[in-house]
């Protein structure tokens, strides 16, 4: 079964294990398995494996031997290294992507939209603060369906400028992702489809 893995922040297996993945390399469990709990974990989807990212570096994967499917989340006995991406600057622009993708629901300041188009670093911090602003704002006046909205496509703006930082570019766009997700929540089918979509093709572009 072919899926997604994010790296851990440390560059190997975690829970005291210590193994590296590398390319062509099978790592393997005896036993049973568990789903969060016991064996080697990957997400079909790769918007799902990003809900779980520790890093940047995401692996194209093999699952194999025992495999247990859940929701969004698969775990087996056999995990095969196919294909290592460092995906910061995917990551980044998904984040932007999703972001912009939901500007219709709240009063987007222009500087905001400026920095999701075009990724000048030079108005990260301005555009962060001014979306954190409107997140604030919304926040405080949560009555309304559409209030909440406006809060999640501000708080999705605000993690895309977050995801500028490379050291911080999965969180960001999770972050992103899951605002962008909320706030068309009536279609979340369609959004979450769109999303994984984007950033499966962009990976499947990387060199």
């Amino acid at each position: 079964m072919k899926a997604y893995w994010f790296e851990p922040k440390e560059g190997v297996l975690g829970y005291q294990d210590g193994r590296k993945p590398e390319v062509g390399v099978t790592h393997k469990v005896d036993g049973y398995i568990v789903l969060c709990e016991r064996g080697l974990h990957a997400s079909v989807r790769a918007i799902d494996a990003l809900k779980y990212a520790q890093s940047n570096i995401v692996w194209e994967v093999e699952l194999g031997g025992d495999i247990i499917v859940g929701e969004g989340k698969c775990v087996a006995t056999e995990r095969t290294y196919l294909r290592r991406i460092d995906a910061t600057d995917i990551l980044f622009q998904c984040a932007c992507r999703f972001a912009l993708s939901v500007a219709h629901f709240w009063d987007m300041p222009p500087l905001v939209r400026e920095f999701l188009e075009t990724g000048n670093p030079k108005l990260r911090a301005a555009a962060k603060d001014a979306a954190n602003a409107a997140w604030a704002a919304a926040n405080a006046a949560m009555d309304a369906a559409k209030d909440a909205a406006a809060r999640a496509a501000a708080w999705a703006a605000a993690s895309a400028a977050a995801a500028s930082d490379a050291a911080g570019a999965a969180a960001g766009a999770a972050a992103a992702s899951d605002a962008a997700w909320a706030a068309t929540r009536a279609a979340r089918d369609a959004a979450a489809d769109a999303q994984n979509n984007l950033l499966e093709q962009l990976l499947k572009e990387a060199k």
